[in-house]
């Protein structure tokens, strides 16, 4: 196996990018961004830190992550399964990747930045979705934010209902738990309790 060792060689292999995947990014939002975010009902949301990286979803209402001017993204933390990978990651190395995503488009938007984590009581009030405030804010100082072409969309036919998954083709989460845990929680339980423990949770 060949292995690319430097970037000279990368280059030597892909060539350099043209002037549109250069001229399209900015520091700041403009609004043809803006327009995407205020879209998109799910993001995903990288991290790193001590322990290594994470990429982790991010899903609420279209247009829950906030726009608070052209160079700050606000976005509400709901309640989940309490790792707090990312967050953990936050605290301790702020930089951020974002990828939103917009049903139905081709286009994504990708954003790089460096993150705090606020609980201000008023700020997670702002946030709440039948009275219930966001646990914490993640707010993102925005570096760079580019459009990516929707090849990858394309490619994978990702919103075409004909060639969505059939979910009984796949393991549930109850089943993996039971292998993963080697059978210390029961698989069945969890599938069967699931659909009520998450619509008492979501927000």
């Amino acid at each position: 196996m060949s292995v690319i060792k430097t970037v000279e060689e990368l280059e030597a292999l892909y060539g350099t990018p043209g002037e549109t995947s250069l001229a399209k990014e900015l520091d700041h939002l403009i609004p043809e961004y803006a327009a995407f975010i205020e879209a998109s009902p799910f993001v995903t949301l990288a991290t790193c830190g001590p322990e290594g990286l994470d990429c982790s979803p991010r899903g609420d209402l279209a247009g829950f992550v906030r726009i608070h001017d052209e160079r700050t993204l606000m976005m509400p933390d709901r309640r989940g399964n309490n790792r707090a990978d990312s967050l953990k990651n936050i605290i301790r190395d702020g930089r951020v990747g974002l990828l939103f995503l917009v049903p139905g488009s081709g286009t994504t938007l990708r954003v790089n930045g460096c993150a705090h984590i606020t609980t201000d009581a008023d700020l997670c009030a702002s946030f709440a979705v039948e009275g219930k405030p966001a646990r914490s804010v993640t707010v993102v100082a925005v570096d760079a934010v580019y459009f990516q072409c929707a090849r990858a969309i394309h490619r994978s036919d990702l919103w075409n209902p004909d060639k969505h998954a059939d979910p009984k083709s796949l393991p549930t989460p109850g089943q993996i738990l039971a292998v993963t845990s080697k059978a210390r929680i029961d698989g069945e339980a969890y599938d069967r309790e699931w659909p009520q423990r998450a619509r008492a949770s979501m927000w």
